[in-house]
């Protein structure tokens, strides 16, 4: 486990523990433990990292450290937060995997909708004890997991409270650079011209990347060869070597490539054209004529269930302080993201959302026939 160092990143969700501390003594000089349920240095570590450093500012003199511990499609990291001791010392920080794995793998250890409090690492948090010092910091994942697993350890309703969304990550559309289309019309036309030969990268199964590309073959109605990767580094890679055409990505991965102009920028998957000055003049994609096209990769906060009352108020509460920390607002727009400020934050508004993304995600997993397990 490390202390957090102020770091950026994209969006995610995190999963709490509480602890059989008292509300008055709560958080009580002991360390709170966000598990980020992915390796260091990657997207959701990089937006935990920044949220530790603005929550323990709120909380005082607690350290925040976090503790990577990824695998199995995050579904490790989730379950020990879903088996932690519910004190609130133990966090969960995911993304939207939280709405797919429970589609992706069809035996979960660990319940999304119960057994958290929104605050292989979600299951060590659904196992964590609740008491409030380990929280699960994860992202989309969160929502995708459900659906892209079918055998989790634990159950993403009824193993985690709901602490609140984080932030929201733009994907962005990007092809190979000797790549003939110099815009999304060309390259519909070009994708159309070339059915069943375009090679779509992606992150690995139930990966950002992987559900904004399926959703893309969706929408487009194409035939595709999706081709997984252990991770985004080594898919860019191939892109950047012209091994595989398209990629669909997060900005925090993307946005160095294209203001370097070394690969091919389409589109971003926002409804509204971002601001970021490598990013503000790429369409977007329902602009450039797929309606109603959306995919943002979202980070959440959980803890395990049954964490007393009064310490996910105070969680929520420092939740909600770090949110509007100008610090951490800065680090998350150099990253392309965008700082949670609705009703999300709410910790039933943050369920209600992931319970929707469930309900999104899994028609599109189930057509493709695209499972973790």
């Amino acid at each position: 486990m490390k202390h957090c160092t102020a770091q950026a990143i994209f969006g995610l969700t995190i999963s709490t523990l509480a602890l059989a501390a008292t509300a008055q003594d709560f958080p009580g000089g002991k360390p709170i433990t966000m598990v980020v349920p992915f390796a260091a240095g990657g997207p959701t570590d990089r937006v935990a990292r920044d949220l530790a450093e603005a929550m323990q500012r709120q909380l005082g003199n607690n350290p925040v450290i976090i503790e990577n511990l990824g695998g199995a499609g995050s579904t490790i990291g989730t379950t020990k937060v879903a088996r932690a001791k519910n004190d609130g010392y133990t966090l969960l920080v995911t993304h939207v995997g939280m709405a797919t794995t429970p589609v992706l793998y069809r035996k979960l250890s660990y319940n999304y909708e119960t057994d958290f409090e929104r605050s292989e690492e979600r299951t060590k948090v659904a196992r964590a004890k609740n008491d409030g010092y380990t929280l699960l910091v994860t992202h989309v994942g969160m929502a995708t997991t459900p659906v892209l697993y079918r055998k989790l350890s634990y159950n993403y309703e009824t193993d985690f409270e709901y602490l609140g969304i984080i932030n929201d990550v733009p994907m962005t559309l990007i092809g190979k650079p000797s790549l003939a289309a110099n815009n999304f019309a060309e390259l519909r036309t070009w994708i159309g011209q070339n059915a069943g030969k375009v090679n779509l990268g992606n992150a690995g199964i139930g990966s950002a990347s992987h559900l904004c590309g399926l959703m893309f073959q969706s929408e487009l109605k194409a035939e595709m060869t999706t081709v997984p990767y252990k991770g985004t580094a080594p898919a860019i890679a191939d892109l950047l070597g012209g091994q595989i055409d398209l990629l669909c990505d997060q900005t925090t991965n993307t946005t160095s490539q294209i203001e370097a102009k070394k690969v091919k920028a389409y589109a971003v998957t926002t409804p509204k054209r971002l601001a970021t000055p490598a990013l503000k003049d790429l369409p977007t994609l329902d602009e450039a004529g797929m309606k109603n096209f959306q995919v943002t990769i979202w980070h959440g906060l959980y803890a395990p269930k049954g964490t007393p009352a009064a310490v996910l108020t105070k969680l929520n509460t420092a939740l909600k302080a770090a949110l509007k920390d100008p610090e951490f607002i800065k680090k998350q727009e150099g990253l392309g993201a965008v700082v949670a400020s609705d009703k999300r934050i709410e910790p039933a508004e943050h369920k209600k959302f992931v319970q929707a993304e469930v309900a999104r995600f899994g028609p599109v997993i189930k057509a493709a026939g695209v499972y973790a397990d």
